[in-house]
């Protein structure tokens, strides 16, 4: 059968074919956060895109598309050396913070709970606290932690696997016991919930297999709370059982249950979010070496995202990128990283070329342009590991 059935070409396109510089790059994430400083509201945060908009008109809060994601990325570069923003992060921080309180973003979807790491009230605590080091904050962060043990969407975004990294970030950063022991109460409550066909609920119907919605990123949260080769073997072999392959690639569906082709829009997936991109990201360290290589195959064959899904983190060219630079991480080929490279080049010209298509810079971690320049930089520092997730 034809490769092409893994994913829809006509929604990529060719990689720009321009050299990997590393100065023309860190120019590039320095004007980034240039702009984002000079865009910055401290009433009102950031100008969304209409995709990242919870609510018509509101600012945004939260890590995944708000105002918690875009202090994070800013803290993240100027601790990496990378770029020195010029706003003062804490009373930002902690601007975001009440703004989250008084009218939650994502208070309306059917998963919300307040401890939802990316779209709930833990992210922008867990910001304020890493920039402001507030006891108080601390508090009320590991109330929401150990509150959201009982979440019954299991995975990162929302459930008990994104509150167990929380805890885990916090007992480093802190030293105190008590994060331990939440780890502990979160990693418990976790295992329990994993079905016998080694994966977790995250919707009625719903056995996700990726990491921002699935196994993957379920698994990952366990194995960085205590290593354990039977789970990672286990889950190595629900991947491979789920894996769709044609010709030495290999792509994913969402979920155990669902076909490569979305039967609700007769989508394929390839990005962060959903697809080989996401599965890498997650499992790279014990997925079977082949397995990945052709999910990391099919990413490179495929090339970037076009204009409609982007540039970004979650589901746009860096998160692809983010695969390869999985794959270098695995294997030590330089193949990967020069191919990871490629995708940092073209994710950068994108962003500056639809930044001046549509007058301004999209303003969120996960699908704007700072996710982007975070994604750039972890290309020249040869640091693989994708921002958030892995990076507390």
């Amino acid at each position: 059968m034809a490769t092409e059935v893994l994913y829809e070409p006509a929604r990529f396109e060719p990689l720009i074919d321009e050299p990997w510089e590393p100065a023309r790059i860190e120019d590039a994430i320095a004007a980034i956060v240039s702009d984002a400083d000079a865009a910055f509201d401290r009433e009102s945060l950031w100008p969304l895109h209409d995709w990242d908009e919870y609510r018509e008109g509101q600012p945004a809060k939260v890590l995944h598309t708000g105002g918690a994601g875009m202090i994070w990325a800013l803290d993240a570069l100027r601790r990496r050396g990378r770029a020195e923003t010029s706003l003062d992060l804490a009373p930002a921080a902690m601007r975001a913070l009440e703004l989250e309180r008084a009218e939650p973003d994502a208070a309306e979807d059917e998963h919300y709970r307040p401890g939802a790491l990316l779209h709930g009230e833990t992210g922008p605590l867990l910001v304020a606290f890493r920039v402001v080091s507030d006891p108080v904050l601390a508090d009320d962060l590991h109330a929401l932690v150990r509150g959201n043990v009982a979440n019954p969407t299991d995975d990162i975004s929302w459930g008990a696997p994104g509150t167990l990294l929380v805890a885990l970030a916090m007992g480093a950063w802190t030293g105190e016991s008590r994060w331990a022991e939440a780890a502990r109460e979160s990693a418990a409550a976790l295992r329990a919930r994993r079905g016998e066909d080694g994966l977790w609920r995250q919707d009625d119907d719903y056995r996700g297999l990726g990491t921002l919605h699935g196994a993957a990123g379920n698994t990952l949260a366990l194995l960085r709370f205590a290593p354990d080769e039977t789970l990672a073997g286990e889950t190595a072999s629900v991947l491979a059982r789920h894996a769709v392959r044609r010709d030495g690639l290999a792509n994913w569906p969402g979920a155990s249950s669902r076909p490569l082709v979305r039967p609700r829009d007769g989508r394929i997936c390839l990005q962060w979010c959903t697809g080989a991109p996401g599965v890498l990201a997650g499992a790279w360290e014990y997925l079977d070496e082949a397995l990945l290589l052709a999910g990391a195959e099919l990413i490179w064959r495929a090339g970037a995202h076009d204009d409609e899904k982007g540039h970004g983190l979650c589901h746009g060219t860096s998160g692809n990128g983010f695969a390869l630079l999985k794959a270098f991480a695995r294997t030590g080929e330089e193949r990967w990283l020069d191919r990871a490279r490629r995708f940092a080049v073209h994710a950068l010209a994108q962003a500056e070329r639809l930044a001046v298509a549509n007058g301004r810079r999209r303003y969120s971690l996960f699908n704007g342009d700072i996710g982007t320049a975070l994604f750039a930089a972890a290309c020249v520092d040869l640091d693989t590991r994708f921002p958030v997730i892995e990076v507390m």
